[in-house]
C-alpha cells in the first residue's frame, strides 16, 4: 500500500497528486487545468497588486477579519486590495470587524467592533439556504424525497462540495443530504448559472455563468460575462434577493441563483460567505471591473457611519445578548 504523504502550503496541502483546502477538505487534482487556472489566478493578482499602488501614501480604511484573515484569492480579500483597505490587527486601529470562516455553520466570537460585517451569517447549510428562500421569495426550493414523484436534486448540506446530482423520487433521504427540485436553467447542452454578489445589503453585480449541461453542478464554467443586475433581474426581484441576503444575515455574499426558463421564476440555492474568485472563465478587464465595483461597495460598506445599515448589526446584538443571559 503506497504510503499517503502530505505537504502543507499556508490554506492548502498537496496528498496523492491533489491539492486540499485544509479548512474544507475540498480537493482537486493537480493537472493541467488546475496549473492553468493558477496561472489566471496570479496574473490577475499581479495586476490589482500594480493599480493598488495608486494608494500609496494616503489614509486609508482597516478591517479587522476574525477569526483569520483571508488569502488573496478570497472576493473579499482582493476587493480590499484594491480598495487600498488595510488589515487591522486590533480593534483598535479597525474601521470594521469582518467574521471570516470558512465552516458552513459556526458560532462567531463576540464582534470586537460596533461595525460588525457577517457576524449574523453563521449557518449556510443548504436546508437553510432554501428554508429562508421561500420564506422570502413566497415560493419552495426543497423537496421531500420520500414523498416527491419524479427528479429532485441531491446535494451536500456542507458548501463548495460540488457534489450534485439528479435523482428519482420517491428515495429515503441520505443522511447530510439535501432535496431540491430541479430548476431548468439549461438549453442547447448549456446550464446558465447568475452568481451574484451583494454587498451592504444591495445587489451590486451579476455574472452569468455557463457550463456544459452534463457538467452542471461541477465548478468549471465554458464562459462567464459581467451585468449590471437591472441587466438580468427586475426591480422586485433585486428587491428580493437583497431582502434574502439580510434575512441570512449576510452583509457581503456571492449568491448562486438559478432561473427557471418554463416559469421564469428565480431561486437562491447557495450562499457564499467567503466566496473565492474572480471567476476563472472571466476575461481580465472583465475581472478586473468586477473587482474595482466589489472594491467600491466594501469601501462604502466599511466606512458607513451608522451602524445600523449592517445586515449583522441586530442579528449580533442578538448573540452578545443571548451570551450574556
Amino acid at each position: 500500500m503506497p504510503v499517503r504523504s502530505t505537504l502543507r502550503i499556508g490554506d492548502f496541502a498537496l496528498r496523492d497528486g491533489r491539492v486540499i483546502l485544509v479548512e474544507t477538505g475540498n480537493s482537486a487534482p493537480v493537472d493541467r487545468a488546475l496549473v492553468a487556472e493558477v496561472a489566471i489566478w496570479v496574473a490577475c493578482y499581479l495586476a490589482v497588486r500594480l493599480c493598488a499602488l495608486r494608494h500609496l501614501g494616503r489614509r486609508r480604511p482597516a478591517i479587522l477579519f476574525t477569526p483569520r484573515v483571508p488569502h488573496p484569492r478570497y472576493m473579499v480579500r482582493i476587493a480590499a486590495i484594491w480598495a487600498g483597505i488595510g488589515i487591522a490587527r486590533d480593534a483598535a486601529a479597525a474601521d470594521a470587524a469582518f467574521y471570516f470562516d470558512d465552516a458552513t455553520s459556526a458560532v462567531p466570537p463576540t464582534p470586537p467592533h460596533a461595525r460588525a460585517l457577517n457576524f449574523a451569517c453563521t449557518d449556510i447549510r443548504k436546508s437553510r439556504v432554501a428554508a429562508v428562500f421561500a420564506d422570502v421569495f413566497g415560493y419552495p426550493l426543497a423537496v421531500d424525497p420520500a414523498t416527491w414523484h419524479g427528479n429532485a436534486v441531491e446535494k451536500s448540506e456542507a458548501n463548495g462540495t460540488h457534489d450534485g446530482r439528479i435523482v428519482t423520487c420517491p428515495r429515503r433521504a441520505r443522511p447530510g443530504f439535501v432535496y431540491q427540485r430541479v430548476v431548468g436553467n439549461t438549453g442547447g447542452g448549456v446550464s446558465t448559472d447568475l452568481r451574484t454578489h451583494v454587498v451592504g445589503g444591495r445587489v451590486v453585480a451579476v455574472w452569468v455563468k455557463c457550463r456544459a449541461e452534463a457538467h452542471r453542478f461541477e465548478p468549471a464554467n465554458l464562459s462567464a460575462a459581467l451585468h449590471t443586475p437591472e441587466a438580468i433581474f427586475t426591480a422586485v426581484e433585486i428587491a428580493a434577493i437583497e431582502a434574502f441576503a439580510a434575512a441570512m444575515g449576510a452583509d457581503w455574499a456571492g449568491l448562486d441563483i438559478l432561473r427557471d426558463a418554463a416559469t421564469g421564476r428565480i431561486y437562491v440555492v447557495d450562499v457564499n460567505k467567503t466566496d473565492a474568485g474572480p471567476i476563472i472563465a472571466l476575461p481580465l478587464a472583465a475581472k478586473l471591473r468586477s473587482i474595482a465595483l466589489l472594491a467600491r461597495a466594501l469601501t462604502a460598506l466599511v466606512t458607513a457611519p451608522a451602524v445600523a445599515q449592517t445586515s449583522s448589526a441586530v442579528a449580533s446584538a442578538s448573540i452578545r445578548a443571548s451570551r450574556a443571559a
